[in-house]
């Protein structure tokens, strides 16, 4: 037997309209991740449908009111084989009014970039797409104006653009996605700094062989943030989600914060197969005995009910930073707080201290108000129960943004 594939996580963002959704799906087709025939079917529902540029985005669009409206509402997942990893393909959506569901799964191009950069995404890969569409198509001319651009936002925002691989492809076209491309001879490879040195990939496949796998904290305890639950005829409730830190076991006993409740895990599954362990950065479902449906929901965080379990918190201490604020932020303030999966109003209690956003050194006591660019030390109170963690014990339950619609 083969050693076992290292797994991880690519999530896909982007402004909308940016060929997010055609691209993963032409690229799982053209690795062999998706049966031809069902290509064929949505080759044909989406012509009678008068949206024959739709068929590969179709492979991850699911929903009914996607299909018609042609854009990704809800998150997708995908499985994709290369060369040296599992991946699960997380397809997000771009239009603004679905930015509550790109948050967790992880409002354009900036903002996208921003928000990863906010979440903890270390590592990025910048598809510069519709390369067929340029003026003449394939330009050299057009792909380095676009490099030019997205590196210096890139750059301000705190990444490190030598790490950054640009590639030139084409999702429709199916151009640099797998094999190398004869229509951009200029095209040389990116050279992305990585701790091994520099590497030098041509195509989209084997720019994504060569992302460096995060450190996964298994020997902390469990935390499984759940991303939705089902009820799945004769199985019973099944809630889904990634599991941050820690290990879930089929048998062991895990406790829903802020729910309260326990229960046995029956069984687990991820892309279909069966797991004896799930490990940090899996996207598993699992089944759980004697817990309707009902009494779960997307936020809840699931953990291991004999060793420190997780809890909900009456209030907490955050350092926040404002970006692109319209107004003056006050104690009663109450904006939405993206947490993981958890989407719950919070209340800016106090105000504590207000600080130097570059060296992080207190500069004021007791701010009366905060605006836009300003960093600070808060107290904030969850209007419904609420699941956080330290950031320093658990990043993933520390990060968080607020979500303000004006």
């Amino acid at each position: 037997m083969g050693q076992e594939k290292t797994h991880i996580n690519v999530v896909i963002i982007g402004h909308v309209d940016s060929g997010k959704s055609t691209t993963t799906g032409h690229l799982l087709c053209k690795s062999g991740g998706v049966d031809p025939r069902w290509i064929e079917k949505f080759e044909k529902a989406s012509a009678q449908m008068g949206k024959s540029s739709f068929k590969y985005a179709w492979v991850l669009d699911k929903l009914k009111a996607e299909r018609e409206r042609g854009v990704t509402i809800d998150i997708s997942l995908q499985k994709l084989n290369t060369q040296k990893y599992l991946i699960t393909v997380i397809d997000a959506p771009g239009h603004r009014d679905f930015i509550k569901n790109m948050i967790t799964g992880t409002s354009q191009t900036r903002e996208h970039a921003l928000l990863a950069y906010t979440l903890g995404v270390k590592q990025i890969i910048v598809c510069v797409n519709k390369m067929d569409l340029t003026e003449p198509p394939y330009d050299q001319k057009r792909y380095n104006e676009v490099v030019r651009g997205v590196s210096t936002f890139l750059k301000k925002i705190g990444y490190d653009v030598s790490a950054v691989p640009f590639v030139p492809i084409s999702g429709w076209t199916g151009e640099n996605m797998v094999t190398p491309t004869q229509k951009m001879p200029w095209f040389q490879g990116c050279k992305a700094r990585r701790r091994e040195g520099k590497a030098n990939a041509k195509t989209l496949l084997q720019v994504l062989d060569s992302i460096q796998p995060p450190a996964r904290t298994i020997d902390r305890p469990l935390r499984l943030p759940l991303q939705d639950v089902y009820k799945i005829g004769g199985i019973g409730t099944v809630p889904v989600g990634k599991v941050e830190t820690g290990v879930l076991r089929p048998g062991m006993t895990v406790v829903f914060s802020p729910a309260r409740l326990t229960a046995e895990v029956k069984s687990i599954e991820m892309h279909h197969q069966s797991l004896q362990a799930a490990l940090a950065g899996h996207n598993v479902g699992f089944n759980v005995k004697n817990i309707s449906v009902k009494n779960l929901r997307r936020g809840n965080v699931a953990g291991n009910a004999q060793q420190d379990p997780p809890t909900d918190v009456d209030s907490f201490i955050a350092q926040v930073i404002v970006l692109n604020h319209p107004g003056k932020i006050k104690a009663g303030y109450a904006p939405v707080l993206d947490c993981h999966t958890a989407h719950i109003p919070c209340r800016f209690q106090e105000l504590q201290e207000k600080l130097d956003r570059r060296s992080g050194q207190k500069i004021q006591d007791l701010p009366q108000t905060l605006v836009s660019g300003d960093a600070a030390i808060v107290k904030l109170v969850p209007i419904k129960p609420l699941c956080v963690e330290s950031f320093f014990t658990c990043p993933p339950l520390g990060e968080s943004v607020f979500e303000v619609l004006y």
